[in-house]
């Protein structure tokens, strides 16, 4: 790579020409998807899909539970996910309006999250959503000249066939073999050998943690992606290319449109998912009931109560005088990259033992202070950074080989 001014050829986007409101969705977007994964870092893999698996629900730690899965639970994965098909349709514009070619610089910027994407699981966290995004970018960067409508009726579509899939695994259950029902059910609900052997392997150093974090990793790129994953985020993605079209998510339609789309959103959202969580605990949480017809209350209606918290952000930034509080959570968004490996890094330190060894012993309210903690740090410390730099650390690297030089980090 070369460095040669950003006027020599196409570069991205200027700070000053961002768009703000956007900006800002994605920096609410990337700090709600801490409430969830917490527990990803802190707790069994059972435990973010059931919360019976493992940890104390009595008292406040099962009320922290329950308004985490009502409130962020797949709400701001499905808000990022629409703003990374947003994203997509921005930048090929962009590119296109001035005669570059898109594709090779959006296989370029696809090439670059997956190898990040893969270190970041196979070295870090098993959890990691950056291969899943990379693979499905190469599908639906296909359909970003499509119209909205198009996008929109083709993105509800793709999420559809992994809820047809549920539904139909979960009404053949009874006919399945004990083979292989038995390995779902140690996923779902482990023994107690499982659980024990999955705390000692993440309370150990780094390269003992690696026998239970590599075959997670590549479960959730295989089996996950192919069967819900993929068509979940790429569904989203494209929801999200008919809503920049739209101009949902540039703030560029009216109070009363946020407004209605808002209380519409939640409305509807929110009482299905409080349902969810009331047969799923009736059911026990069994995996029969749970993880299949149990999981669709949350899966439908994530979508909307992200609409619905989309709606209230963009009040929000069209209100008078609230640049000053909503300027954070835009740094924050401008260093969405950096700031997703920040939090994985700060995570694994304090939860596994490379670093404090937490893992599995830290309740849900005490995770939750956790995750207050890093929603700080962030805070301040991305307002402090976009100061002095154009973009983040992570950001910088990837689009100086989205773009085959090196950009300018400073700001002058």
């Amino acid at each position: 790579m070369t460095t040669s001014p950003p006027s020599a050829s196409i570069t991205p986007l200027p700070a000053a020409e961002r768009v703000q409101a956007l900006d800002v969705l994605r920096g609410v977007a990337l700090l709600g998807i801490l409430v969830m994964n917490i527990q990803g870092f802190a707790m069994i893999y059972a435990a973010y899909f059931n919360p019976m698996a493992y940890g104390d629900l009595s008292g406040v730690n099962g009320w922290v539970w329950k308004l985490s899965h009502l409130l962020t639970d797949q709400k701001f994965l499905s808000m990022f996910s629409m703003m990374f098909g947003a994203g997509i349709v921005l930048m090929s514009e962009r590119i296109e309006a001035q005669g570059g070619k898109a594709a090779s610089r959006h296989y370029r910027r696809i090439l670059g999250l997956f190898v990040i994407g893969l270190a970041h699981a196979y070295l870090l966290w098993h959890g990691d959503i950056l291969v899943v995004y990379s693979l499905c970018g190469l599908v639906v960067y296909l359909f970003r000249k499509r119209t909205p409508k198009t996008l929109l009726t083709l993105g509800v579509l793709a999420m559809v066939i992994p809820s047809a899939f549920y539904i139909f695994a979960g009404s053949s259950l009874p006919y399945w073999p004990e083979e292989s029902y038995q390995p779902m059910l140690d996923l779902w609900a482990p023994r107690a050998e499982l659980v024990q052997n999955e705390i000692a392997a993440y309370q150990s150093g780094w390269l003992a943690q690696m026998e239970h974090r590599v075959p997670s990793a590549l479960f959730f790129q295989t089996g996950v992606f192919i069967m819900w994953g993929g068509w979940r985020a790429g569904g989203l993605m494209l929801v999200g290319m008919a809503l920049f079209k739209w101009g949902v998510l540039t703030g560029e339609r009216s109070k009363r449109f946020y407004g209605t789309m808002s209380a519409l959103g939640l409305a509807v959202g929110l009482p299905a998912v409080a349902y969810g969580i009331v047969r799923n605990f009736a059911a026990g949480w069994a995996l029969e009931y749970s993880f299949f017809l149990g999981s669709q209350f949350n899966y439908w209606a994530a979508p909307l109560v992200s609409l619905g918290y989309i709606g209230i952000v963009m009040l929000i930034c069209k209100a008078d005088r609230v640049e000053r509080w909503t300027r954070p959570f835009a740094a924050v968004g401008r260093t969405a990259f950096s700031n997703y490996l920040l939090q994985t890094l700060i995570c694994t330190t304090i939860f596994y033992g490379h670093g404090f060894g937490l893992f599995g012993q830290l309740e849900r309210i005490g995770q939750i202070l956790v995750v207050l903690g890093v929603w700080l740090v962030q805070l301040i410390v991305s307002s402090i950074w976009v100061r002095h730099f154009r973009y983040g650390p992570v950001e910088w690297l990837w689009r100086s080989s989205t773009y085959l030089e090196l950009q300018p980090m400073r700001l002058t």
